[in-house]
């Protein structure tokens, strides 16, 4: 029973998208806009213009399944309380996860050594996602 995050982005899911296949590799499996909809949406829920925005989106990055959306409800809000961790496999590969979603955004806690990780770091990206990135202190196995 897996449990998989879903964000809501403000038109702008697409552009996270490309951005995390760069960033992080992710392997894009689906991207479905709201002119694709198999059944139309009811009256009034996409406002005129939204069409291509994006209805459902799925990507894997590390063999976890991140989804997506854009709000088209306007009432999306930045992403808060929450932040996605990504467990990398070695030191280096945290510098260049991290180095890599910082581009435009802000980082909050440069990558160090902590108590629980060699290597570990908190940002948020250009998109407003929270990010934790570390390698698992090989000592807690």
């Amino acid at each position: 029973m897996p449990l998989e995050p879903y964000l809501f982005f403000n038109g702008n899911c697409e552009a996270a998208f490309q951005f995390y296949t760069k960033a992080l590799g992710a392997k894009v499996e689906m991207i479905m806009r709201y002119k694709d909809s198999p059944e139309p949406p009811p009256p009034g829920m996409v406002p005129p213009g939204s069409e291509n925005k994006v209805m459902h989106a799925s990507c894997t990055i590390g063999g976890a399944r991140l989804m997506a959306s854009d709000d088209c409800s306007g009432q999306a809000t930045k992403p808060a309380g929450f932040s996605l961790s990504l467990t990398v496999p070695d030191v280096a590969s945290v510098d260049r996860a991290f180095n890599a979603l910082a581009e435009g955004g802000q980082v909050m806690m440069p990558p160090g050594k902590t108590f629980w990780s060699p290597r570990f770091g908190m940002l948020t990206d250009r998109f407003g996602v929270g990010w934790m990135i570390g390698v698992q202190d090989q000592s807690t196995k």
